[in-house]
């Protein structure tokens, strides 16, 4: 009997929706990054690729599918005539379009994730971030999450895209909820729910495009894209609508669980603030490794087989799910010395936390300079601030480990 063979179940010792990996997930990443590249994972009914190289390659070349349809559990994928708003934006155009496609995409699209863009966004933000710290005045404490942390993702995102103010409303449920109608791990009604939510918001956004058009601004993200549309005749409105929606998803539940840790690691490391926080460049640094220590996530990247396959040795049926988890390995002290230590200055090379190769997360910069702008705000309003006490997690979230509270002292 080898030595794989008397090892337990994986399932036995790696469980991402227990209270033990939500108050220390590190032991549990590790068991399953040392069962082997690829894994498979009875619970979800899914492998998972577990080593950095392999991830990268796999995102690189780009030999699995990422259209959700592929997945061997996922809905009859619908007839064209038949398609709604979101199956038009998710099957038709760059969320999952064709290799070409999303290439042709990402490179016509890249004037609207300049340095000046993301500037202009950073403009109409703040303002807002401001506010919400006026209204919050000089507490003695509060928490966070409720007064700061949950505001931040509408407030990016409605400003980024221009949402006329009379839209907030009707469009808010998506921004918040946008992630669950990929998510394959809660169920169909709750997936269905956000899908509605999805069609709903997208006839806003057609409606905001077509406002847009007859007023066009300047050097935002909205009218920078629809002067690509006029340049280029094979990028349309639909590409547009679904970039949105791509930011949405990338800006949403990942920046509200972002807000909540990069508060938390730098209160708990308050002679790195300074370091931390000195310029965006600094911060986009500190927020990959507020990541790594963090060991945030408890899903990673779907990705699914298009045919039978071997994969690193293991024989992949077509359609099965590999969940690509490039978070097991960031208390590896072998790939990062001194794993438990918190250190703003620590190199990433490569940074691969939104991603890596031809679908590198396209909001990545937005995502690190709203998280930027709070926390900055934040220092600036009470320098003295400090956690009232140690955060209880909430294991019940579906992607990350989050905080049910996150209370601050502002020593004021």
């Amino acid at each position: 009997m080898t030595a794989q063979e008397t090892l337990p179940p994986i399932e036995q010792v790696y469980n991402p929706t227990s209270k033990e990996y939500c108050e220390n997930p590190v032991p549990q990443c590790l068991a399953l990054g040392n069962r082997g590249p690829l894994v498979w994972y009875e619970p979800w009914q899914a492998w998972i690729m577990t080593q950095m190289p392999d991830i990268m390659a796999c995102w690189k070349q780009e030999y699995l599918s990422s259209d959700f349809y592929d997945w061997e559990f996922a809905p009859a994928r619908p007839a064209e005539e038949s398609w709604g708003n979101f199956e038009r934006a998710l099957i038709g155009h760059s969320l999952v379009a064709d290799h070409d496609h999303h290439r042709l995409v990402r490179r016509v699209t890249a004037p609207a994730f300049s340095r000046n863009v993301v500037d202009e966004i950073q403009r109409r933000i703040e303002p807002d971030i401001q506010k919400l710290f006026d209204d919050l005045g000089q507490p003695e404490s509060f928490d966070y999450i409720e007064e700061v942390a949950q505001h931040i993702p509408f407030i990016s995102i409605t400003r980024m895209v221009g949402i006329p103010e009379k839209y907030w409303e009707a469009i808010k449920p998506v921004i918040m909820n946008f992630t669950e109608t990929w998510n394959p791990t809660i169920s169909e009604e709750r997936r269905n729910a956000a899908v509605e939510q999805s069609n709903q918001a997208i006839e806003i956004l057609k409606t905001i495009i077509d406002e847009r058009r007859s007023q066009p601004a300047e050097n935002d993200f909205l009218s920078v894209l629809l002067k690509i549309e006029e340049e280029n005749d094979k990028f349309d409105e639909w590409d547009i609508i679904t970039l949105i929606l791509a930011l949405i998803g990338a800006g949403a539940d990942t920046t509200l669980v972002g807000q909540q840790w990069t508060i938390y690691s730098l209160l708990k490391h308050k002679d790195q603030i300074e370091t931390a926080l000195a310029t965006p460049d600094a911060f986009a640094n500190t927020f990959s490794e507020v990541s790594r220590w963090g060991v945030i996530s408890k899903m990673g990247f779907a990705r699914y087989a298009p045919e039978t396959m071997e994969i690193l040795g293991q024989q992949v049926r077509k359609g099965q799910m590999v969940l690509m988890m490039p978070h097991l390995d960031r208390h590896n002290p072998e790939l990062f010395p001194e794993p438990e230590k918190f250190d703003v200055t620590r190199k990433f090379d490569p940074d691969v936390l939104f991603g890596y190769g031809p679908r590198f997360c396209v909001g990545a910069a937005l995502a690190k300079r709203q998280l930027y702008l709070t926390a900055q705000e934040l220092h600036k309003r009470f320098p003295n601030a400090e956690l009232a006490y140690e955060p209880e997690r909430d294991d019940t979230d579906h992607n990350a480990i989050v905080f049910k509270k996150l209370m601050i002292k502002t020593n004021c």
